[in-house]
């Protein structure tokens, strides 16, 4: 029925020229970060198997423009697909490697402070992690201290190191939260 009023009328128009070249260039940089993922990432990702033919290829090209071209080809082939869960696996993907280098860097500091803390340190690291074995943690220190005295290889500061991963690791609840290991004055 055809009425007068102009508000009921609202024509769908087609996306713009700008807006389809804005999608499309959307879709090669998403191209270019599952190129530039780790194949063990990329394994992670359910991607359709010529998807993942075509990031794989990319991954061996080094001229710049077959990469160029290849990263235009995985774009087409995201158009056909629905890249919203692709992406959403990608920030998944990111949030998971941000928190392992949160807790390689707490285990770093941790163990610096131990080292350069002594006792005192160890004291603190118990205090937060009291399922820390005191002994094994106390050998280690020592074992460490007196490598960096005599300018040795570092195998117990390297063995301290773990221990202290394994302790943090297993105080990790099921959200990626832990305490950060406080500053070495």
């Amino acid at each position: 029925m055809w009425t007068d009023d102009p508000d009921d009328y609202e024509p769908e128009l087609p996306p713009s020229k700008s807006q389809l070249k804005r999608d499309s260039a959307a879709l090669h940089d998403l191209g270019q970060e599952l190129i530039e993922l780790a194949p063990e990432q990329l394994a992670r990702l359910d991607l359709p198997p010529g998807l993942l033919d075509a990031v794989r290829l990319g991954r061996t090209i080094t001229a710049h423009g077959g990469l160029r071209r290849q990263r235009k080809y995985i774009g087409k082939l995201l158009r056909d697909l629905d890249p919203e869960p692709i992406r959403q696996a990608l920030a998944d993907l990111k949030v998971v490697s941000a928190d392992a280098v949160r807790l390689q860097h707490t285990c770093e500091r941790w163990r610096e402070r131990m080292l350069a803390g002594g006792d005192a340190a160890v004291n603190e690291f118990l205090a937060e992690y009291p399922e820390a074995d005191r002994q094994k943690l106390r050998q280690l220190v020592r074992d460490g201290q007196r490598e960096r005295q005599a300018g040795q290889a570092p195998r117990a500061a390297r063995a301290l190191f773990r221990h202290v991963r394994e302790t943090l690791s297993a105080d990790v609840d099921g959200t990626g939260d832990f305490e950060e290991a406080p500053e070495a004055d």
